[in-house]
């Protein structure tokens, strides 16, 4: 063994603090000759399983610890000022004993000691002391801060204390090093304590980071952490570059005076012990009723379900079946299914939706019959072996869509059937990517904003795209890189913080169930109210725990309430699971591109796809959802030429057709690749699954062993042949490699047909609600956005296009959400500002029980006033609520708190046994009239902004509605194809604009935020709407100063500028000019631009994007110079006209070809 281990060391885990890498920091330990090291990360364990591979694959032993926080007083204390602080100890597990209690340590200082920091106390530390060895850890350690303090028999009795608590031999006074001023003063008092107690030193590095130079780095990552720059006098300070895993023999040196505590380092490795265990499930097992066998009643279930499901089943279909049992019974999946089935069947008998299924599940017949999914494997060509390969062991997986309102139920009789000890949901990390990285350093070294963004900006807004990645592909920011060194510093140092884990967050949709309290298997920690567990999910997958996903799909909410609404409605009760996906009508409704509010198929993007595609069955759905992505987007052209020509298909083979001939000769899913690998080679389904999956991964060593079994076969070293290969097959050599190069290619882009199949199938659902029942559709869809007024706003305008008018809020009609008036939708009094719950239900069961209210002295009395306060009161009557009572909302807020008063006290003095105020009974006629003061209304602009105060958006008119032609003739965007209305899970999210982009556009200023720069200069934030979108533009200084006179609220302006897009963010707009659109003169300029008659065409594609670059409102005259004849340009092509378009078009043409009129 080597003389030194390092004890003391945080990985990345230690989030924003550690900047070490695991798989990096564990090589390095062994390029030091070390044979073993420790990780003890802050507070928390969730490296230890990658760190433990990584210690394996070295060849190094681990050492698994963690360094906690101990709370001043009790774990459960939690004053402020008084237990904020806490103090640092180092916990190693010497057996896997000591890991469990380690475990069980760090998980209760989440779940009960948190405060700042996941603390513990002594009585925890006593009570799982057993087989962890405890070492009093930095200058944040309790001995050492007594120490420090001058107060040395404190520090003896609490070192005492510890040594008491861990046993003898089992606590070690821990030395430390770094040039710090302070440490030197303690190390004397440290070694005087050893010499007093017997207790014994070790020596350690606090290890950050893993280089000596990689301190800087690690400072600004401190810097990100706590919020600070790189020059704030304030930071957080480390105070010496020496944080970096040192050699042993740079340790024997900095610990020559105390070699035992060198030597103690490793006699604590060699006391420390501790193996996982992979690949052992740990299933709950499921109770089964009358103690039937598990495996019998799993059949059981099956075969009831299929009878039920097929009707009368084929022999193709048992077999299948039996099949897919056989191998679930083999793998010892079992009970997972019935675990599974158990949930689904808890959800429907309680009438919580669920969706048709989800990932590969939907390619088993065993979840088809047990209806964990509502797909047929059988009609759609879907592949179990895709789902479960036997001959590549892992754990199912089953994702489970339920109603979004109620997927917390599910999981709360999850709870419930096997224990709250026992499940939990599952941690997911947020890394520091390229962008954001970039922005991060830049902040912390203090550059300008401007300057920061533009380098973020130069990298490109694509999947898994890296900084290195960027820097190969744009030559514009490598030229900045190695030309300025401030741009190379800012790189440098987030290049080597890219990828680190930043925060930790709570996975959407991840649970795991065990077999025993998790706190055996997996640390647990609390984020906000939720216990999850301190591994990811592919983690918890390694060391055999049952996961699983429980997603709440809003889609399924809105599906729900439309089945709800047409029951209400028309009597009519629909059973969505007999669809038969064949109806004309919803595809026509699809091809039109009248697609809001259809899952997956509603984005800008998708619905163009959707117009060319003219879908005529579910799998044309399939095949656009699976390709309709980067990289498959590209066989787009030819899948819809193929689909409308399918005499011009041609396969390499005739054995394809039948693979290929559904999606019109073009590969789109991985099925498809195993398909054509078991068909053409003779693969079984296993092994064509494993090379879907080298393919998929590019793993091109397995690969190139892969193309010769897959053409001339394989053969064991008895000569029987394992795989025949394609030319055995009859196909020849040319055509199998050909072949097996589209596969390779095709291969890392594939989908899942099995998950694209379940998507399909909701957005058939949804289009077929919208298609025959459109107004409870929409008013279903409607009440699913209600949070956000864009998306509000957004499908009130669908709604106007599909001819459905949509009602202000009222008194008399509205419910909580949106709901259905004939043929018409009315808003939910949710939707206003300032009414709660309980006031709703108030007037609902009010009206319910006593009548319509008459007028407002009427909704006054029936109403119970305690639960409805004036705020409220004076909420609804801006939002019109209270119009169809005959009464100007200029009255109503004159008297509305008067009545209300009146009749409170009037209630009171009949509760006196007085007379009432009108000397009648309280039931009387006269009292319910409404006798106001005639007050004149406000003018529309003011009933308008009320509207809007209240909604969130204008419902009974538009203060732009008067400016439709201007605003059609001098824009050349609605904000709404601007920003991205965020679509339901799994649909893409695209933007369709580019950042830099010249557009105009027009609105209302709604909101104002005027600030000063560093320079003392003023710029303002403006918030623009237009009739459907509403977006943020921002108006610089120089602008600013010359527009600030039609900056105002409730301006009609038009806006000239550029786009601005930042990750994780809606574009913005940059304003360049502003104009009030009511001055704006209707004379346009003209652009002329005389072309060669020979070439015109070939010049006109060449302007072609110059044109786009500059669109605008001007029209653009062709003259042709020879005949003189002239056309004009079709409007997308219309340009703004300026010096740089003018520049450019001269560039391309010569200057003297164009003129402006």
């Amino acid at each position: 063994m080597a003389n030194f281990v390092h004890l003391h060391v945080h990985t990345e885990y230690s989030l924003l603090d550690g900047s070490a890498r695991v798989k990096k920091l564990v090589k390095r330990a062994k390029e030091l000759g070390m044979d073993s090291l420790a990780i003890t990360d802050h507070g928390s364990m969730y490296g230890v399983v990658d760190f433990y591979k990584a210690c394996r694959d070295e060849g190094i032993k681990p050492i698994i610890g963690c360094e906690v926080y101990v709370a001043p007083r009790s774990l459960y204390s939690k004053e402020a000022g008084i237990d904020a602080a806490n103090y640092h100890l180092i916990l190693l597990a010497k057996s896997n004993r000591g890991y469990k209690n380690l475990m069980k340590i760090v998980s209760k200082a989440f779940i009960d000691g948190f405060y700042y920091k996941p603390r513990v106390d002594y009585d925890l530390l006593r009570e799982f002391s057993e087989d962890i060895i405890a070492t009093s850890a930095c200058l944040g350690g309790e001995v050492q801060q007594m120490l420090l303090n001058g107060n040395y028999e404190e520090a003896k009795k609490k070192a005492l204390m510890y040594q008491n608590i861990f046993g003898k031999g089992s606590f070690f006074l821990e030395l430390q090093d770094h040039g710090i001023e302070e440490q030197k003063r303690v190390i004397k008092e440290l070694l005087r304590l050893s010499e007093d107690t017997g207790i014994p030193l070790v020596a350690t590095n606090d290890v950050h980071y893993i280089n000596k130079e990689d301190s800087k780095a690690h400072e600004i990552l401190v810097c990100i952490q706590t919020g600070k720059t790189i020059d704030d006098p304030d930071k957080l300070e480390f105070l010496s570059d020496e944080f970096y895993l040192k050699s042993p023999a740079q340790m024997g040196e900095l610990f020559s005076y105390a070699p035992s505590a060198i030597e103690n380092t490793v006699k604590i490795a060699e006391m420390c012990n501790v193996e996982f265990e992979f690949g052992v499930t740990k299933l709950p097992k499921f109770e089964t009723p009358d103690g039937m066998d598990s495996k019998e009643f799993l059949r059981k279930l099956c075969f009831d379900g299929l009878n039920e499901r097929y009707k009368n089943p084929s022999k193709e279909v048992i077999d299948r079946l039996n099949y897919e049992l056989s191998v679930i019974e083999q793998m010892g999946y079992v009970d997972y299914f019935l675990i599974v089935w158990d949930f689904i069947r808890f959800a429907r008998e309680n009438g919580i939706m669920t969706g048709p299924g989800r990932g590969s599940a939907a390619g088993s017949v065993v979840a088809y019959a047990l209806g964990i999914t509502k797909i047929d494997p059988i009609k759609y060509n879907l592949l179990f072996e895709r789902f479960l390969n036997p001959e590549r062991i892992s754990m199912p997986d089953v994702d489970s869509d339920f109603c979004y309102e109620r997927r917390q139920e599910v999981i709360d009789y999850v709870v419930s059937k096997y224990g709250k000890d026992r499940v939990a949901q599952i941690v997911t990390f947020g890394t520091m990517a390229a962008r954001a990285v970039i922005r991060d350093v830049g902040r912390a070294l203090n550059y300008p904003y401007a300057e920061v963004d533009a380098i973020a900006k130069s990298v490109p807004m694509e999947l898994n795209m890296t900084i290195d990645r960027a820097l190969e592909i744009n030559p514009e920011l490598r030229k900045e890189y190695e030309e300025n060194e401030r741009v190379k510093h800012l790189i440098d140092i987030a290049r080597s913080l890219e990828g680190l884990p930043r925060h930790s967050s709570t996975h959407a949709a991840g649970v795991v169930i065990s077999s025993a309290p998790l706190t055996e298997y997996v640390p647990l920690a609390k984020n906000e109210d939720v216990v999850v567990t301190q591994f990811p999910m592919t983690t918890l997958e390694e060391l055999g725990l049952l996961k699983m996903d429980f997603l709440g799909l809003r889609t399924l909410t809105v599906i729900r309430d439309a089945v709800e609404l047409v029951e209400k409605n028309k009597g009519i009760k629909i059973d969505l699971d007999k669809l038969n996906y064949d109806d004309k009508e919803v595809y026509d409704m699809i091809s039109r591109g009248e697609t809001e509010g259809i899952f997956q198929l509603e984005s800008t993007g998708m619905t163009n796809f959707m117009k060319e595609l003219k879908p005529s069955s579910l799998e044309d759905i399939i095949a656009g959802i699976s390709l309709y992505r980067p990289g498959p987007m590209d066989q787009i052209p030819t899948y819809i030429k193929n689909k409308n020509n399918p005499e011009h298909i041609e396969y390499l083979d005739e054995k394809l057709r039948p693979i290929l001939d559904v999606t019109y000769g073009v590969m789109v899913y991985q099925e498809q690749v195993m398909q054509i690998v078991r068909d053409i080679a003779g693969y079984s389904m296993g092994r064509a699954d494993l090379v879907r999956r080298a393919m998929g991964k590019k793993k091109h060593s397995v690969m190139e062993q892969e193309r010769k079994n897959f053409i001339y076969g394989l053969e064991d070293e008895n000569g029987n042949i394992i795989v025949p290969g394609a030319i055995r097959n009859g196909v020849s050599e040319e055509v199998a490699k050909k072949l097996f190069d589209q596969m390779e290619e095709f291969a890392s882009y594939a989908f899942n047909k099995s998950h694209a199949a379940a998507y399909a199938v909701v957005a058939y659902q949804t289009a077929y609600l919208k298609k025959h029942y459109p107004v409870e559709f929409m008013s279903a869809m409607l009440t699913s956005v209600m949070g956000s007024n864009e998306k509000v706003a957004f499908y009130i305008h669908a709604c106007r296009k599909m001819g459905i008018e949509v009602l202000p809020p009222d008194i008399n009609e509205s419910y909580v959400n949106f709901s259905v008036a004939g043929d018409k939708i009315r808003f939910g009094l949710a939707a206003i500002k300032n009414v709660g719950k309980g006031a709703i239900q108030a007037i609902i069961e009010a009206r319910e029980k006593k009548g319509n209210f008459e007028g407002f002295t009427d909704f006054c009395e029936k109403v119970e006033l305690s639960d409805i306060n004036k705020r409220a009161v004076e909420s609804m009557i801006k939002a019109g609520a209270f119009d169809s009572l005959g009464l100007k909302r200029a009255q109503l807020l004159n008297v509305y708190e008067k009545v209300m008063d009146s009749v409170v006290n009037n209630r009171k003095r009949n509760i006196d046994g007085q007379i009432s105020l009108f000397g009648f009974d309280t039931s009387s006629e006269v009292k319910k009239k409404d006798d106001f003061p005639d007050i004149k209304e406000f003018d529309k602009k003011h009933l308008l902004a009320m509207e809007k105060e209240m909604l969130g958006l204008y419902i009974s008119g538009h203060p732009l509605d008067e400016y439709s032609r201007e605003l059609a003739n001098f824009t050349n965007t609605g904000i709404s194809d601007i920003i991205t209305i965020g679509h339901e899970d799994g649909a893409e999210i695209e933007l369709k604009v580019q950042d830099g982009q010249r557009v105009i556009i027009g609105g209302i200023i709604s909101d104002i935020s005027i600030k000063s720069t560093r320079n003392n200069d003023i710029m303002a934030f403006l918030k623009v709407e237009d009739m459907v979108g509403s977006i943020e533009v921002l108006v610089f200084p120089k602008v600013y100063q010359k527009c600030s006179r039609l900056i105002s609220e409730d301006s009609i302006v038009l806006i000239k500028g550029r786009i601005s897009i930042k990750e994780d963010e809606q574009p913005k707009i940059i304003a360049e000019d502003i104009e009030q659109l009511n001055k704006i003169s209707v004379k346009i300029n003209k652009l002329f631009i005389r072309l060669d008659e020979d070439k015109w065409q070939k010049q006109i594609e060449i302007l072609k994007p110059v044109f786009l670059k500059y669109r605008g409102n001007c029209p653009v005259q062709v003259v042709l110079n020879k005949s003189r004849k002239s056309f004009m340009a079709s409007r997308e092509y219309w340009v703004d006209i300026c010096d740089k378009l003018i520049e450019e078009i001269g560039d391309l043409i010569g200057s003297e070809n164009l003129k402006v009129k």
